[in-house]
């Protein structure tokens, strides 16, 4: 079943200046499909990478383009349908060498249920490349950082819950237009986040969630490590850490 429902491929892209690879990860889905955004949400497998078998790879980092919000049956999840371009910006040990890509994808995919699929994928890297539009245009989708879309001010207080911490947040920002929404990640994919209660009052947004570490296991929270991701009509902006 996820051989039909979903394939990837790996885009080569181009040789940045400061001698990394912008390549990315297209995955194609079957009509009516959907996959998950890095934080998958109240429901779903968020996606993981193996790179065991690479060579000449010394770090991946992502760059997601802005998820889109499903609601189904009651439950809200965060990603993409029909098409996701992933760019991935690949650092090699050996600068100039050829890059061997030999990875490995765990994700979700949902139409009316959910199922867990593995995805392999492999190609060899070299030369300059050339300038895709495709992966230029997944970067262009990607939130633009805070300072860009004039966020001033981000205050964070604590209240202690039975299993946890509710967060309140205030950010100072302007709109971003349609109905905002926000999503929160606490830095530890292990802490669980609700979802976020969202309010407007003038210049500030405010962001309420509960974060909950596995059972028995301390909450350990980093206010720098806080990331809030803000989508409206207009724009989407990205907020790491708070005060």
């Amino acid at each position: 079943m996820p051989a039909e429902v979903v394939r990837a491929e790996v885009l080569p892209g181009w040789q940045t200046p400061d001698g990394t690879r912008m390549a990315a990860l297209r995955l194609t889905l079957a009509p009516g499909w959907k996959t998950y955004w890095r934080s998958p949400g109240d429901a779903g497998i968020p996606p993981a990478f193996d790179w065991a078998g690479s060579r000449n790879l010394a770090a991946v980092t992502f760059h997601w383009p802005a998820p889109d919000v499903f609601n189904d049956y009651g439950i809200r999840t965060i990603g993409y349908a029909d098409q996701l371009v992933l760019p991935m910006e690949l650092r090699p040990e050996r600068p100039g060498a050829p890059i061997r890509i030999a990875g490995e994808m765990e994700l979700g995919v949902c139409e009316t249920v959910c199922i867990p699929a593995e995805l392999t994928f492999a190609a060899v890297i070299e030369g300059a490349g050339a300038m895709d539009p495709a992966i230029r245009d997944a970067l262009a989708a990607r939130p633009m950082p805070a300072v860009d879309a004039g966020v001033e001010a981000v205050a964070c207080t604590f209240t202690p819950i039975a299993d946890g911490v509710r967060l309140d947040a205030r950010i100072d920002m302007p709109r971003v237009g349609g109905a905002e929404v926000a999503l929160v990640e606490a830095g530890d994919p292990g802490i669980w986040v609700s979802e976020p209660q969202v309010a407007r009052s003038g210049g500030a947004l405010h962001v309420r969630a509960d974060l909950v570490p596995p059972p028995g296991v301390p909450l350990l929270l980093d206010r720098s490590d806080l990331r809030f991701t803000v989508l409206g009509s207009s724009r989407a902006v990205d907020i790491r850490g708070c005060e």
